[in-house]
């Protein structure tokens, strides 16, 4: 079943990691996979043109189906393969109205820590300032803190929405990349709790960035959150 599946994938993108994840919490291993690299602008190769017009990773496959934006990509893994492997989607309304709400509310994350970590890729040279990029982490501190507040509760088998869910699936990569950027446990311990009760999930794990493995060495980007 696996072996119909292939992924293009990039190490370290939250979008690649969440596909990964709900894979191995599927059951779904053995699929094919093929690492490229954004620093040699592999994203934009015809390989992965030919799958994702984009030119963005992850790029997904199932036979002949594609399915190219990652939440996209999890959701259908997730009705597709509804008995296999661990539930991603709760049975109550109530658990699955927060999931489906926690989902959506982590795509904005991920475009606000980008807006910061990558302040420098996305705008030309001459739009570049440090009003503008002091306004987008103080943005990015709000929105930190406003899942602070949802983790409140947070411990072994409570997360987003209660046990493991897609919720997660879609989240937690960005606040693994969040911390590996500089981010201080200090001044968002909630976070840092969800963070270390997950990271060695075997779905997470298993499908953990390669580099971050190589090196836990990070970056400073975010240090002044």
């Amino acid at each position: 079943m696996a072996k119909s599946m292939s992924l293009l994938w990039g190490a370290g993108s939250p979008p690649c990691w969440r596909v990964m994840i709900t894979l191995e919490e599927k059951k779904l291993q053995g699929y094919k996979r093929k690492l490229l690299s954004f620093q040699k602008g592999e994203h934009k190769s015809q390989e992965v043109l030919e799958i994702n017009p984009r030119g963005q990773l992850p790029a997904f496959k199932h036979g002949d189906l594609i399915v190219n934006e990652s939440t996209a990509a999890c959701f259908y893994l997730e009705k597709q393969f509804q008995s296999q492997g661990n539930r991603l989607i709760p049975d109550s309304p109530a658990e699955q109205a927060l999931t489906f709400q926690r989902v959506m509310e982590g795509l904005t994350l991920t475009d606000k820590l980008n807006s910061v970590i990558y302040y420098d890729l996305l705008l030309p040279e001459e739009e570049r300032h440090d009003s503008g990029l002091k306004r987008n982490k103080e943005t990015l501190s709000t929105e930190l803190q406003l899942w602070e507040s949802y983790l409140q509760n947070v411990a072994a088998g409570s997360y987003l929405a209660g046990p493991f869910s897609l919720a997660d699936v879609v989240v937690y990569p960005n606040v693994a990349f969040a911390f590996r950027f500089g981010l201080s446990a200090g001044r968002f311990p909630k976070l840092a709790k969800y963070y270390s009760l997950l990271k060695d999930r075997p779905s997470i794990r298993a499908s953990w960035p390669p580099q971050w493995m190589a090196s836990t060495r990070g970056y400073d980007v975010l240090k002044d959150l």
